[in-house]
Formats: C-alpha cells, structure tokens, sequence
C-alpha cells in the first residue's frame, strides 16, 4: 500500500517562507527549524521545505543550506523588457547567423536556452550560483549548461579556485581549554619558578607556549642550574584580554572563512596559527563563472524563430564501452566453472612453494639439471620453510633412495631434507597437484587449479618468464591412456577452439607413460599447448594413493591466445584500449 503524503497547511509554509526571506545568511535544514516563531514537528517542517522546493521557491546549495530563489511577478518584468531589448537591438543590427550557429542555436536544451538567454540578460560574469537563481534551474543543470555553452562558444567559462579555512582538532581544543601560552602564564607568577615545576599542561605545549611567549615578551628567563622563569608585565596584561588568536579561533569556529576574505593582518594571524599542527584544517574549493560571448548575443537573438529543438536521428551513435572484465581473467574465469561443472575441485595454488612440493614428491632427484639456478628461481630471504609430516617425509625420502613401496629401485642417492625444504617461486602447476596428493585425494576424484609460475626463458611470442597453466588430474582405479588423450584433445577444441590437434611422446620425470600436446594455429604454425602423462608408482604408491592418476600441465595462456584469436601471448596483457574495447 503507497502511503500518500498531504500537503501542508499554508499558514505553516507561510510561516517557513516568511522564516527563510527574514534570514540575513543561508541557514542549514536544523538552523531554520530552531528559527521557527512557533515549534513545529521536524517531520512537518521537512514535508514544508519539499513542498516549497517542488514549487522552485527554494534550493540546498552545496552546503546543504537553504536558499531562496523564485522570482517575483516584478523582476521577470524586467527582464522579459530586456530580452525585448536585446532582440530590438539585434533587428536593428540584422544579424544573420552562419549555418554552424544556427545548427547550434536549433539544437539547445530547454536548460541551455534558459541559461543563455539569463547570461545575455545581465551580460555580466554570473557564478553558478546566480546562474542557477536568474535561470530558474537547479544548480547541477547550472554546471552542465556552463560547460555545454562554453563548448559551443555561446559562453565563455572560468573557473575559481578559493581556499577555505576551518578549526582543526586541536585548535578546536585550544578554543575550549585555551591556548598553551595562556595556560602557561597562569601557572606563572612574579617570582622565578623553575621550569620542571610546571605540572598542568604537557612537555610538548611548554616548548610551544614558551618560545610564544618568549617572542611576546610575555616571560623573562635566567639559567641557573635549571631554567628558571618568571612572567612580565606584559604577560599579566596578556592574560587579562582576548588574543588576535583566541578571536580567530572564535570566528572559524561559527564558520569555515573563506581565506582571500581576510584582511592582511588576520591572515598573519592565520599563517601562525597554521604552524601548530591540526590547528586548523584547509579546504581547497572551485567556483564556475560565465559570461556571454557576441556569438551568444547574436544566438540569444533568434532563439523564437527556431522554435522547438531539433534533433538529427541520422547522426551515428556515438560508441559505448561499459565496463566489462578484462578478455583474459575472463577467459580463465569460464575455464574454471567448466571444470567446476564437470565435477572437479579446485586446488590451491600459492605462489611459493618448497622444493619438496615443486620436485621431490614428483620423484624429480635433487641433482636434476632441472633443479638449478638457471632454470628456476630461489627465494633469498626467507631461503627455507617447514616440511609435512615426518611419515609423509619419510615415505618420500624411500621413494628416491630406493623406490620405496613401489616395484621400483629409486634414484640410489643419499636424498637431503635441506635442498627439499627449499623455498621457491612455483616453476610449474604439478607442484600443487604434489601438495594436493600430501593432503590426500578422493578416489575416484578429479582435481585442478589454474596457477602462476616463473621460469627463466628468452620472452618471445610463446614464452614468458612469469606465466599461466592450466593444472589437473584425474584419479581412479579403471583409467587408461587413452582416456587421458580424449581427455587433452577436449581441451585443446572445446576450450581453445583449436581446429586440428596432435600428440608426440614426451619424458617428464614424474609421468609415465608421457605426452606433449600440439595444435595448429592459423599463423604461427604447431604450437605446444602441454604435457601429461600417467604418475608413477613412486609417486602414488608411497603416498598410499590407489588407482591411476592422469595428469596434464597446459599453457592457459596459450589456449586463450588462440581462442582469443592472438598471435602473441604478450598480448593477453596488453594495455591497447582499442583492443580491449573490442575483445567479445
């Protein structure tokens, strides 16, 4: 049910009316409402001031104070006299517009025509706030007619910047407690008094007080083995009248000023009080002006014979480009919930990792070439972390030197829980499938992240140091090869939109048997989307994982550079506007 709302009674708006016009100032919402002859509910008083704001008789300006603004039945007689004028003078002269003008002068605003003919009026500088008082708009549709004259040339606009001063928290603070030289006088007397004695206001303000009042006059000093001080003359008069400090305090107070108002001796004093910290807080403020141009007079002029705007239909559209998620996350966003609806569970995926995550649960031996500085990165500082449980430790320490629980003869070395704990950026996403077989895996489960890895390579059209892939696996006790080549060749046609795919064996220490998946892109030939392979035994028998686990390692970046039809995955990071702009 819509609750309807009654007008007031107009003895109520006659008195807020009669309330506004009395005001010497502009006054808040609550100001007024205190300023009421007689009391009103607050509700009431708010149901008046919308009535009267409806009726265009009032406005809240940026301060969210009360303005009166309607016109009365005299002054719109005086300027419809000199709108007549203007349009006299304009026959006398006949002016004739060139085509562009009248284009222009055909296609104003009713807020445009309303503001042009109010600056033409005055033909003086007016300020947003007295434009939207002699247009009879509001002040938002003022700023925009501003800005929209000015472009066309009909006006010409300016901008004012002023600096506003108001009471910070400690100068607020001084004007309730007083300043700390006053209350450091008061603690003073005629007699000297050591410094170290002076116990009511705190170590910071005597400095302050006592260099004040020091420069003053005010305090006399003698250093004997302690500083000594004692107050003047000049003090006791000090603290028997109101200071230039106290007065400014009182004045920013009541309102924030307005800094160029001042005269030069008050902004002297205001330039000492700004040297105490939060003493005060300043406020940079911008003011519009416009003033009417001789192309504007001329426009004014004809502005009853173009009769209603015209608008050209034919005129393209001008092209939006609403905010949208850049092409690539938003690829690997519908990756992710592709995965996430054929049942998969995603891993985590930190961005360091320990050499035990990224090599050594894969049963890659720690003297694998793959394993120095120049094909992967260490972390400095901190250089190791924590290892997993010690069984977990253990079974992978068995794995290596002897194969462990698995019908396998291992590495045959002395295997090192030093180079295992290790810290390092992750060099490939296996490395979280190793953490997620270390926490344990469903079977039958499926498995995948999308993680960011770092290598040092030469950075070409394919390559890059810091990149993405596409990790997962899937385990169970009936999985065959062959299900994993239809699992990569989905990948590669569904997800990349790759028209022809094909495999070539491959070696990777921690699969076997292995496969590197290709797809051919329309210009830079056979591209390597991968690898996969079935872990071995060492790996998911000692870890007490049964069944088989097919595992894949794909270059989501390269996927997305075919879907998104790039011929360099450089490109997915691009910051050219025209084609993100563009990318569906």
């Amino acid at each position: 049910m819509v609750q309807k709302i009654h007008s007031p009674r107009l003895d109520t708006v006659a008195m807020v009316e009669k309330t506004i016009k009395k005001s010497k100032e502009n006054l808040s919402k609550t100001e007024l409402w205190k300023k009421l002859p007689k009391k009103m509910m607050y509700q009431t008083f708010a149901t008046v001031l919308e009535h009267l704001i409806e009726a265009k008789k009032i406005r809240l300006n940026e301060e969210g104070k009360v303005e009166w603004i309607q016109i009365t039945g005299q002054e719109k007689e005086i300027k419809v006299e000199k709108m007549e004028e203007i349009k006299k003078e304009a026959e006398m002269g006949e002016i004739k517009l060139d085509e562009q003008t009248e284009k222009i002068v055909s296609e104003l605003s009713e807020i445009e025509r309303n503001a042009l003919k109010a600056i033409a009026i005055e033909k003086k500088e007016l300020s947003v706030q007295e434009l939207s008082e002699n247009a009879g708009i509001d002040l938002d549709s003022a700023r925009r007619s501003i800005q929209w004259l000015n472009e066309k040339g009909l006006g010409k606009a300016r901008i004012q910047k002023s600096v506003f001063v108001s009471l910070g928290e400690e100068g607020a603070n001084a004007l309730k407690k007083g300043l700390p030289e006053k209350n450091f006088l008061k603690e003073l007397g005629i007699e000297w008094k050591k410094i170290s004695e002076i116990k009511t206001i705190q170590k910071q303000e005597i400095n302050i007080a006592l260099g004040n009042a020091k420069k003053k006059g005010l305090v006399e000093l003698k250093k004997e083995k302690e500083l000594l001080i004692k107050r003047t003359g000049k003090g006791k008069e000090f603290l028997e009248k109101k200071t230039e400090e106290e007065l400014m305090l009182e004045k920013l107070s009541e309102k924030e000023i307005e800094e160029s108002s001042l005269s030069e001796k008050e902004k002297s004093v205001l330039k000492f009080l700004g040297f105490r910290k939060r003493f005060l807080k300043h406020k940079e403020k911008g003011n519009e002006f416009i003033q009417v141009t001789q192309k504007g007079l001329e426009a004014v002029s004809v502005l009853g014979k173009t009769g209603e705007r015209k608008y050209n239909i034919m005129d393209p559209v001008e092209a939006v480009f609403p905010g949208k998620k850049q092409p690539y996350f938003k690829f690997q966003d519908e990756v992710k919930q592709r995965l996430v609806n054929l049942g998969f569970k995603e891993m985590e995926n930190p961005l360091i990792t320990q050499e035990f995550y990224n090599f050594d649960v894969l049963f890659q031996p720690q003297n694998h070439p793959a394993r120095t500085w120049t094909d992967t990165y260490r972390l400095k500082k901190p250089e190791y972390g924590k290892l997993p449980d010690k069984k977990i430790v253990s079974a992978v320490k068995s794995a290596h030197e002897n194969g462990g629980k698995a019908k396998s003869k291992g590495w045959r070395y002395k295997w090192n829980t030093r180079i295992a704990s290790q810290l390092m950026p992750s060099a490939h996403g296996t490395a979280h499938s190793a953490r997620q077989f270390v926490k344990g895996v469903e079977v039958p489960g499926k498995y995948f992240t999308t993680a960011r890895c770092f290598r040092p390579d030469v950075v070409d059209t394919t390559h890059l140091i810091e990149f993405n892939q596409l990790e997962g696996f899937v385990v169970g006790e009936d999985f065959t090869f062959r299900k994993l080549l239809g699992l990569l060749k989905g990948f590669a046609i569904e997800i990349a939109g790759a028209k022809k795919v094909k495999f070539l064996p491959d070696y990777y220490p921690f699969t076997e048997p292995s496969v590197q998946l290709n797809a051919l892109h329309p210009k830079l030939g056979w591209v390597e989307f991968g690898g996969a392979g079935i872990f071995r035994a060492e790996i998911t028998e000692n870890l007490g994982i049964k069944g088989k686990a097919l595992a894949w390692g794909l270059g989501i970046d390269r996927l997305a550079m075919f879907k998104l039809g790039l011929n360099d995955v450089r490109e997915l990071f691009s910051q050219n506007l025209n084609w993100l702009r563009k990318v569906v």
